[in-house]
């Protein structure tokens, strides 16, 4: 699945300090809106569930997976992205802080697309190491560096 970011031009390093969650939401959806996967009336549906939800697409420390109903109409095709942020994001949740740095996009057009996203990205997120060394990532440089020692 790394290879496929790379492969698909869906990788974005952000060179600019974001600390607001929404707006760290808005540019890891860029890539997808620039590919015209997605349009902005996407972008404000994630934003919106999260404000009504919670901070749900913090899967697990330093991880986030943006992502709102397979049925969306902001959605025109399936990719997911990934972007890293220059610095932690902190989302506000009254139970518990939950920070993110890495963000995982999805966008899928129908419910069966959309959950074998989910299977896969999981699946790569158990790899032992890898949050880790992709959060210690600064480049695409250092992505490619990464991807080569979990591709097998």
């Amino acid at each position: 699945m790394l290879k496929y970011f790379f492969e698909n031009d869906l990788i974005n390093y952000l060179d600019k300090d974001i600390t607001d969650w929404q707006e760290a939401i808005s540019e890891s959806c860029q890539v997808l809106l620039k590919k015209e996967i997605i349009n902005q009336s996407y972008i404000d549906e994630i934003i919106a569930c999260v404000k009504e939800h919670g901070p749900y697409i913090v899967i697990v420390p330093e991880v986030a997976m943006p992502h709102s109903s397979e049925k969306s109409e902001g959605v025109f095709g399936t990719a997911i992205s990934f972007t890293k942020m220059k610095s932690e994001i902190v989302f506000d949740d009254p139970t518990e802080e939950k920070k993110a740095v890495l963000f995982f996009t999805l966008a899928a057009k129908n419910s069966e697309e959309h959950m074998e996203n989910i299977q896969n990205l999981s699946e790569l997120l158990m790899t032992e190491g890898l949050i880790e060394d992709l959060v210690r990532t600064n480049s695409l440089e250092e992505y490619i560096e990464v991807m080569e020692k979990y591709t097998n």
